[in-house]
């Protein structure tokens, strides 16, 4: 038997091992799920959330334990990780009574017939999910996929393994056996689990293994919700709030050092104001200050690998050779972290203008017109979220309806209401999960007519 080992990556230290599941053993986990699936899905919707309202209770309980847990193994600090955790438990009930208004049967009739559609079980779901926030964003995947009536096997990031586990452990206290499996492992496992005989993959990570997934899963013709990387622009308008605009750019890109899809990574600026934003950005970013997930005053963690750490340096030290100004950080950083860099005099020929940078970087650039701001904004083949800044509202409402991403804030962030959906446009997404429609990508559409007597 082989063992993933978890490390804590702030010191590279193990945090502990858990047993990798053996590709030979995926068919057999399906298998398990197919027959688990008859019981669970002929629950009433309300019996299938009472599960996880039960489960949320346990959660928020032990919220310091597993909070303490996520922590040490992804980096961050620890009032996140505690934070991650009670999140999860207290948007179980929303979640719950959203499902159930959302998977109501309906009815409609056109004279000559009457139709009901139904929102039926699709079958076995594959969940894959990320580690940069290893609760969260498994359940906003789990919850859609488990309250529709389908059974799940669940693959966690191999950097997050345990607190993945110990979150699947709370839920599988109220859930019946086979229901909510988990397939432990790296790049191999998710591979394996994407050519087996199911039904649904649900995914969120990086653009190039959602590409992957997307081609293995064509064999199959499997339904697919993918939730891919970003490079998120803000934009100030010459009219901005600048300690606002400086405030939020500031939080948005330095979030969880940065390992966040929707982090800031470009930020546009009106050349009018460009020197006065500057000042302000940099006076806060000096305010960040990064350390180990038991260090109460830090406020990001590490990079959560060398790999990554060396990915952002690189994406840096281009940019510098390239022209760019730094404003603040970028050099001497301490091992296994970034301190948070300010870069300005940025072009969009850059690479870092251009790519995904997932560390605590943000990027300036000035611009003279709105349809300036609008083409750099627009010029890359992400579209996750964007931001606009702006006191004149009605303007920057209709700068935002030019920007070509899913999830657009006015003076906040893209964060939507609980109704909304998590969407991405372009190379960002494909498919969506949240809000009644995103529901309904878990499930099977069926539509039963007859004819209306006369």
């Amino acid at each position: 038997m082989t063992y993933l080992i978890s490390l804590n990556p702030a010191t590279g230290e193990p945090v502990g091992e858990i047993p990798t599941t053996s590709l030979d053993a995926i068919p057999a986990l399906v298998c398990a799920a197919r027959g688990a699936r008859s019981n669970w899905s002929h629950l009433s919707i309300e019996a299938r959330g009472e599960c996880l309202l039960r489960a949320a209770e346990d959660l928020l309980q032990e919220s310091e334990r597993l909070g303490e847990l996520l922590s040490q193994e992804m980096g961050k600090p620890l009032r996140k990780g505690i934070s991650e955790v009670r999140f999860c438990a207290q948007s179980i009930e929303p979640r719950v009574k959203q499902a159930v208004a959302a998977l109501q049967s309906r009815r409609s009739s056109d004279g000559d017939t009457e139709s009901t559609l139904y929102y039926d079980p699709l079958g076995v779901c594959a969940v894959i999910s990320p580690w940069n926030y290893p609760m969260s964003m498994p359940q906003w995947m789990l919850l859609p996929a488990l309250l529709c009536g389908n059974t799940v096997l669940f693959k966690p990031s191999e950097e997050t393994p345990l607190i993945a586990q110990a979150y699947a452990d709370v839920l599988n206290r109220h859930l019946p056996p086979g229901v909510l499996q988990v397939v432990q492992g790296p790049d191999q496992q998710g591979r394996a689990l994407v050519e087996a005989d199911i039904n649904m993959v649900a995914f969120t990570g990086s653009r190039e293994a959602g590409k992957d997934i997307m081609t293995r899963a064509a064999v199959g013709l499997k339904r697919l919700m993918l939730e891919l990387g970003g490079k998120d622009p803000l934009l100030v308008l010459d009219d901005a709030d600048l300690d606002a605009a400086a405030e939020f750019a500031c939080a948005n890109s330095f979030e969880n050092a940065g390992q966040v899809c929707v982090a800031t990574e470009r930020v546009y600026v009106d050349r009018q104001v460009l020197d006065c934003f500057e000042q302000r950005v940099t006076e806060r970013a000096a305010q960040y200050l990064a350390g180990p997930w038991h260090d109460a005053k830090s406020r990001l963690g590490p990079m959560i690998h060398d790999r990554q750490r060396q990915h952002v340096l690189d994406q840096i030290e281009q940019a510098l050779a390239s022209g760019a100004r730094l404003l603040h950080g970028g050099k001497d950083h301490p091992p296994r972290y970034i301190t948070p860099t300010v870069l300005t005099d940025c072009r969009s020929d850059m690479w870092i203008m251009q790519q995904e940078t997932f560390g605590p970087v943000l990027c300036i650039q000035g611009y003279d017109n709105l349809d300036e701001a609008l083409f750099l904004a627009n010029s890359t083949e992400y579209g996750l979220g964007a931001v606009v800044f702006g006191e004149d509202e009605d303007r920057a409402w209709q700068v935002a309806r030019h920007l070509e991403a899913g999830m657009i804030g006015v003076n906040k962030s893209c964060f939507g209401t609980v109704e909304c959906p998590w969407v991405g446009a372009r190379q960002s997404g494909y498919g969506f999960h949240g809000s009644a429609e995103g529901f309904h990508q878990f499930c099977q559409l069926r539509v039963v007519s007859k004819p209306l007597s006369g």
